[in-house]
């Protein structure tokens, strides 16, 4: 916060401590499935502990066999982590293995060097979709080491991750990115200074790179075939919202609303499907409170999504579809705005 994002040497060192102390925690057998800069905490002499083992997952030769929030077997597929780190993998519900860390250092050394994580967007499930896709884009002051690196560790296929792969740890720490390391001393040696100076100004952020991150990409239309183009189904990574819908449907756009009262408001889901239909969510409860289905034939009406909280409805006929789409969308104000009845 302070500098904006690390140098390369900066990075480096404490690179080089995660991956020391990830190969420590894997060593054991266990796969700590939340690696992320919030979890890397500085000792007073500034060397790196890794922290939170909230999400561990043991595995089946593990050296640690009791631990009091461990996840069962029931639960080695389901969504853990935070949604930045989260590798393409477990979006898929595929087993965790060790390669979940290492996509996770990859996602975390990226932030050192840039000062913001690799897939950043306006909200979780269009961050999902750049994992998915692997969309990452490599700020210009990368060097061609670093970018390499983060781009082995950032492999879609997790048996092929740098430190997974062939080789192991000792292939991770002899790529050219870690050049001067000196891996047998590296508790005893002297951190980067990492505090500024007193009454230096923190420098601006270099978030330049972002401002082209338009996630415009996700749900462009086919002028041809006017039908939507997603990148993937939420519905592998959010199964809680797969019960609201019906078989072959599937969500292309989803958020959470307030539903304003007189003196509270209260959290809605809105689930946008490709039905298309509108379906009302409460997400403390997790039931359906009502649905809009614009139409009864999805030929009818396309829908395409323009950015995180825009998307159009499009039809061929201006006739009685129309009406019909306008009168859906007049009932859906009840529900929207308050006190507002449809006459």
């Amino acid at each position: 916060m302070q500098k904006g994002r690390l140098t390369e040497a900066e990075a480096r060192f404490y690179a080089a401590e995660v991956v020391d102390a990830v190969e420590y925690i894997h060593h054991l057998g266990l796969i700590h499935r939340d690696i992320k800069p919030e979890n890397l905490l500085l000792t007073m002499e500034g060397h790196i502990k890794v922290a939170d083992f909230g999400s561990v997952k043991p595995m089946q030769d593990s050296q640690i066999t009791v631990l009091p929030n461990a996840a069962s077997d029931d639960k080695a597929c389901t969504f853990v982590g935070t949604a930045a780190y989260v590798p393409p993998e477990v979006l898929n519900s595929s087993p965790a293995t060790f390669g979940n860390d290492l996509w996770a250092l990859g996602c975390t050394l990226y932030q050192m060097l840039s000062g913001t994580s690799p897939f950043k967007d306006a909200s979780e499930w269009l961050i999902f979709q750049r994992i998915i896709a692997r969309d990452i884009r490599f700020p210009d002051y990368f060097s061609d080491e670093a970018r390499d690196l983060i781009d082995r560790l950032l492999d879609p296929d997790p048996s092929r991750r740098l430190g997974a792969g062939a080789g192991g740890y000792d292939a991770l720490k002899r790529h050219p990115y870690f050049k001067g390391v000196d891996w047998n001393n590296l508790r005893a040696q002297t951190p980067p200074k990492l505090a500024l100076e007193p009454g230096t100004p923190s420098p601006e952020r270099d978030d330049a790179h972002e401002s082209s991150w338009n996630p415009s990409h996700i749900g462009e239309s086919s002028e041809e075939t006017g039908h939507i183009s997603r990148l993937a189904s939420i519905d592998s990574f959010d199964s809680k919202w797969q019960q609201f819908l019906d078989p072959g449907e599937s969500i292309l756009m989803i958020s959470t609303m307030k539903k304003l009262r007189k003196l509270t408001s209260k959290k809605v889901q809105l689930i946008l499907t490709n039905k298309p239909k509108l379906i009302y969510v409460d997400p403390s409860k997790l039931t359906g409170k009502g649905d809009i289905i614009w139409s009864d034939n999805p030929n009818d009406l396309n829908i395409q999504v323009t950015s995180p909280s825009h998307f159009k409805i499009s039809t061929h006929d201006l006739g009685a579809k129309v009406v019909k789409l306008l009168s859906y969308f007049l009932n859906s104000c009840e529900f929207m705005v308050p006190g507002y009845k449809n006459e």
